[in-house]
């Protein structure tokens, strides 16, 4: 299946990641030239001068001499930048800002270069050619895919420079050739402002097409409020199809409705077997509805994992791509594989460093290079690039799992400064997801979303557990649920373990929340130009302690006298 030119699409992509793949010998080479061609395209920009770039000769002159920055200390710069002042950051003109979702923190400014954007590009590219070739080898279809995230600028600078997304500015610079082999929905259809109509549209489009091949989507919650769009409006959309147009109800800018009304077509046939699927099922599934579909594309690594326990309902055992492991500062790495974490190290797009715990809060902290590194270690990334970032550290927390031809691959596991500690234990969101996997695991549990927070007693303080359970799912003994949460956070964390045994932690505590508490809180997270709620990274710890004050609790449950851990009811 699939289109000449899709086909030729894939040809290449496939050819990319060979060629990535013959460069992995020479990564300690490639990563010296990135290094040394950026210091001198960058050294007389503003940034530049001040970091005395044109002084520094040698890798280590380089490590020793250019301090490690966090975000903040670059923002001064970026917003000179944004606002139209030259070569601050990058000798070239901007294309465009890439603004961060801000769900973790406040937004970021990151200018975007024509270099930068073609090394970011390439990342991609060669995670294509990655997902193309275990697709041909496991003789899966070839042919387009859905994706429904917004397109949209979010608007310009004061310096005229357009601002948006990451995931936006990519779908806006990628050619409208290229566009229309690779996806199933028409461009117009990312461009539309209301998240249902932008839901609806897509799904219109890619139900027409039986051959779907790939789905797509920023994050595993994204894919799962997918299928509950096509669940909730199925019949509908099985009455458009068969008509050849768009419901009346859908709120659609009006230049828009007549763009798509005029690439529609009825389908009456597709639209018979779509009725018979939901008649027979009750509901619309995608592994159904897309007999063919190849594989996901989806993030993976750090909370993933928890959204994939629900997948087998809707997607059956369809194999999960990661794409990129990527952020709007930089991509990091490109998933070679399908359903695993690790990514190869992007050599030719960044130069990078990493640093290893016993330096983490050192205050010139040594770095490693990349073939220094070690196999089931963690670290902080620092990231050097074209968007005008030196010794860059994002915060992320990555392990390496693996080593290939020198080159480690890398999972991203949770952010540094991300952690949940009421006594030094420092808990991450890694140890959280792997808690409640198992958790999901023992006592069947069918959860929605959850939290850790901290208790309000900063005296005698403890976990909470906050559960929100999917619509009419079964109750199981909610204290069984709290007790083996204790013993599991112990067994992740030793910390954790040490402390609550001499009771400088008390026992934990588990609220159930009521249905749809976290798309609530989502809402009020929600920042002006965010999309949609589902884009909003929710982190499942936090010492927020007022985080759960807008949403109701159905019930609270503390350990009992009888507990084997900890003391009595509190």
């Amino acid at each position: 299946m699939g289109t000449p030119l899709l086909k030729l699409v894939a040809t290449l992509a496939r050819w990319q990641a060979r060629s990535f793949v013959a460069k992995l010998p020479r990564s300690t080479t490639i990563q010296a030239n990135f290094l040394k061609s950026l210091l001198q395209v960058q050294q007389a920009t503003v940034l530049g001068q001040e970091l005395k770039l044109a002084h520094i000769t040698t890798l280590d002159q380089f490590r020793q001499t250019v301090p490690i920055w966090p975000y903040s200390a670059y923002h001064p710069y970026f917003e000179r930048a944004a606002a139209g002042e030259q070569n601050v950051v990058a000798p070239e003109p901007l294309l465009h800002i890439n603004l961060s979702s801000g769900s973790t923190g406040n937004q970021k400014l990151i200018p975007i270069t024509r270099r930068s954007q073609q090394n970011r590009a390439y990342a991609n590219q060669v995670a294509m050619g990655f997902a193309f070739t275990q697709a041909q080898q496991r003789g899966l279809n070839l042919g387009k895919m859905l994706l429904t995230h917004s397109a949209q600028s979010l608007g310009q600078t004061s310096g005229g420079i357009p601002y948006g997304h990451v995931s936006s500015n990519q779908l806006r610079s990628t050619p409208g050739w290229l566009y229309q082999q690779l996806f199933a929905q028409p461009r117009t259809a990312q461009l539309i402002s209301d998240t249902l109509a932008r839901h609806y549209v897509c799904l219109l489009f890619a139900l027409s097409d039986a051959n779907l091949a790939v789905i797509g989507a920023t994050f595993p919650l994204v894919a799962l409020q997918l299928c509950t769009y096509l669940e909730t409006y199925g019949a509908s959309l099985i009455e458009d199809l068969a008509s050849g147009e768009i419901a009346d109800w859908i709120k659609l800018e009006p230049e828009f409705r007549a763009s798509l009304a005029q690439q529609l077509r009825p389908q009456r046939d597709r639209a018979r077997q779509l009725a018979q699927l939901l008649k027979t099922a009750g509901r619309l599934l995608p592994q159904q509805v897309w007999p063919h579909l190849a594989f996901m594309v989806t993030a993976r690594g750090g909370p993933s994992s928890f959204y994939f326990e629900r997948f087998d309902e809707y997607f059956g055992d369809l194999p999960i791509f990661g794409g990129t492991f990527a952020a709007s500062e930089a991509v990091f790495g490109s998933h070679w594989n399908f359903n695993t974490d690790g990514t190869l190290l992007a050599i030719a797009s960044n130069f990078f460093e990493f640093v290893a715990p016993d330096q983490w809060t050192a205050t010139y902290p040594q770095t490693l290079l990349p073939h220094e590194v070690k196999i089931g270690e963690f670290y902080r990334i620092l990231v050097t690039n074209y968007s005008g970032f030196y010794r860059y550290d994002i915060g992320d927390v990555v392990e390496v799992t693996g080593m290939r031809a020198g080159v480690p691959l890398i999972a991203f596991r949770y952010r540094q400064g991300g952690t949940l500690s009421a006594i030094s234990e420092k808990t991450t969101e890694y140890h959280a997801v792997q808690v409640l996997t198992v958790l999901k695991q023992h006592h069947a549990l069918a959860i929605e979303d959850f939290c850790i927070t901290l208790s309000e007693n900063w005296v005698d303080p403890y976990y909470v557990l906050n559960l929100e359970l999917t619509p009419n799912a079964p109750v199981p003994p909610l204290p069984a649920v709290l007790a083996d949460f204790d013993r599991q956070l112990q067994a992740a964390n030793q910390s954790y373990a040490l402390k609550r045994q001499k009771n400088d932690i008390l026992p934990p505590r588990l609220n159930l929340l009521d249905s749809g508490s976290f798309a609530t809180l989502r809402q009020h997270r929600l920042k002006p130009g965010t999309p949609d709620t589902a884009q909003v990274k929710l982190p499942h710890i936090s010492s927020d302690r007022t985080l759960l004050a807008e949403v109701k609790i159905q019930q609270q449950v503390s350990f009992s006298s009888q507990s084997p851990i900890g003391r009595s009811s509190l």
